[in-house]
């Protein structure tokens, strides 16, 4: 069964594709680029817009595996009925804004990701098309209603099979340019919270990040006590610089910046505890 679809008017497919694009630039270490992608995906999937909105209901149908079926017919029957009360022509105009903005200031070539997990949110796009004949659209939630059931969870469905490629890739670059044997276990979820949280708006990012620079912090102030430092001049003065640093960032809005010197303290921190 074939269907014409206009990825371009798919949410979720705008957001995905966002976000590898933000990855990739994590990879490259292009720095503001990434940043005009962060405002770009901010201003667009903030809290309260629209797209945000329509995002989640996607998200619902996209990320779960493993359901009652009954439990899962609610939750497609739930998802339709939420759908069917946004404003389609809302929706349409602010796709057209982010459209416009990713043409003008991105780059078109944008809209050639590969998505891998996109022919299942086209499906979802398409159960909400009320144009769709009566057949095709049971026959489409037919098959989300075997996904949402399936004990076998989505490839692209979970954050964290998303990641795999991008963190080894990012763990490569950074281990080259630090010349660090490996990235440490808190490195790797500081990382992997950041190249997520953009579906999240960063909720997640800052917590772990609040509860991290807090962790630094005490391992800094303690190392002043260390008779190898007190007795350095230079070094106790390079933690007290690093301790200042972090404490900056409360008043810093996360950035690749920021996640790469807090990466930096992290590896200083561990060796400080050795």
């Amino acid at each position: 069964m074939k269907l014409k679809r206009n990825k371009k008017r798919n949410t979720a497919f705008l957001f995905e594709i966002l976000v590898r694009e933000l990855t990739k630039s994590v990879i490259q270490k292009r720095s503001d680029y990434g940043i005009k992608i962060s405002k770009i995906v901010k201003e667009h999937f903030g809290k309260g817009t629209l797209l945000k909105k329509e995002l989640e209901i996607y998200k619902s149908l996209q990320e779960e595996s493993g359901l009652e079926s009954y439990i899962a017919e609610k939750l497609i029957y739930e998802a339709k009925g939420q759908h069917s009360q946004l404003d389609k022509e809302r929706i349409f105009q602010e796709q057209s804004a982010l459209i416009k903005k990713i043409n003008k200031e991105l780059t078109p070539d944008v809209f050639s990701q590969f998505v891998p997990n996109y022919k299942s949110i086209a499906t979802i796009h398409q159960i909400f098309n009320d144009s769709l004949s009566p057949k095709k659209k049971v026959l489409l939630e037919a098959t989300i209603l075997e996904t949402l059931t399936s004990n076998e969870q989505l490839v692209e469905g979970k954050a964290k099979k998303v990641d795999n490629l991008v963190i080894k890739k990012f763990v490569q670059r950074y281990n080259k340019q630090y010349e660090s044997k490996n990235l440490h276990e808190e490195q790797r979820k500081l990382l992997q919270k950041y190249v997520m949280s953009f579906s999240d708006n960063g909720f997640d990012l800052n917590i772990y990040l609040n509860e991290e620079i807090g962790r630094l912090k005490n391992i800094l102030s303690e190392s002043g006590g260390i008779k190898e430092i007190a007795e350095d001049t230079e070094m106790l003065e390079k933690n007290r610089a690093i301790l200042n640093i972090l404490e900056s960032f409360k008043e810093q809005p996360v950035s690749i910046d920021v996640v790469k010197k807090v990466l930096r303290v992290q590896n200083l921190a561990r060796e400080i505890q050795n």
